[in-house]
């Protein structure tokens, strides 16, 4: 099997020194559609716009962290941790949670550590629990875990992992928004730092099993996440705690997202949707815990 759980699992963090500065967050803002919100008249220079895209006006999205440093190691570095020689075909992005212990500086410098967490047998798959944990001089910034099916790979008689998930949100949303996806979308977000194929070669995605390339579940994850900020949150990136979803489906570029959001005690719990395919889900479990 080309996962060696007990190597995995034992492996040292793997260290790497990330950087970031205002063209970087601007950039991951752009892709997310910043300056293009239909809420908005004239989005590209409304105030609450300009907060993403104008450099001496500029907060971080909370979301950034998964891309922060040019996305390493991210997902994709994750697979050459000590332990895992999968193929990235059969790779599916399951899961992410973000922890927040700071707001994100616009600038940035800091040592991302990253490790298999866990490792789970789903029988027909198994999934990896890929741990990123961040600090700079001052102390941790951030904690990201990304959840990875690897397709073919279960069966090994391991722990099965958590099972149980979160009821669904009931009665009437509080807020309601759509967001177009536009056709170039993932050919922008990916500059960030995802260069995974999927999201832009069509030959890349027929393997996959795909009939075109699809958006990063993380492109949707950041628009989410904005969504939530910007409407329920008054634009205050630094009430955000934790952020987590469950990629449920596909985005197309070129569909719309339907964001439905619940208030809650210190939360918003979230759907997401595909509009164009009667809301076929595309994030679910999705919880913003905030201050």
């Amino acid at each position: 099997m080309p996962i060696d759980v007990s190597r995995a699992l034992a492996a040292e963090p793997r260290p790497a020194r990330i950087t970031w500065g205002h063209k970087d967050v601007q950039l991951y803002h752009l892709g997310l559609g910043a300056g293009a919100n239909p809420d908005l008249r004239g989005a590209a220079t409304d105030p609450d716009e300009l907060r993403y895209t104008l450099e001496s006006r500029l907060h971080v999205l909370p979301s950034f962290a998964t891309v922060a440093g040019a996305g390493s190691p991210g997902v994709i570095g994750g697979l050459s941790l000590p332990g895992i020689d999968v193929d990235l075909a059969s790779v599916l992005h399951g899961g992410q949670t973000i922890a927040l212990h700071r707001p994100i500086p616009v600038e940035g410098e800091a040592v991302a550590a990253t490790r298999i967490a866990a490792v789970y047998d789903k029988v027909k798959a198994a999934v990896l629990v890929v741990r990123t944990e961040v600090g700079d001089d001052e102390g941790p910034l951030w904690t990201n875990d990304a959840q990875i099916f690897v397709r073919g790979e279960g069966g090994f008689g391991g722990d099965r992992g958590p099972s149980a998930r979160p009821a669904p949100p009931t009665g009437e949303p509080d807020r309601t928004v759509e967001r177009a996806i536009r056709e170039d979308q993932a050919l922008l977000y990916r500059l960030s730092g995802d260069w995974n194929p999927l999201h832009a070669d069509p030959e890349f995605a027929k393997l996959a099993g795909f009939d075109r390339p699809i958006l990063h579940g993380l492109c949707t994850y950041g628009i989410t996440l904005k969504a939530v900020v910007d409407t329920l949150l008054d634009g205050d990136v630094g009430r955000v705690r934790s952020y987590t979803t469950r990629f449920a489906g596909v985005v197309y570029p070129g569909e719309t997202l339907r964001i439905r959001m619940w208030r809650g005690d210190g939360q918003v719990r979230v759907t997401v949707g595909a509009a164009d395919r009667d809301d076929a889900p595309v994030l679910a479990d999705t919880v913003v815990e905030h201050t």
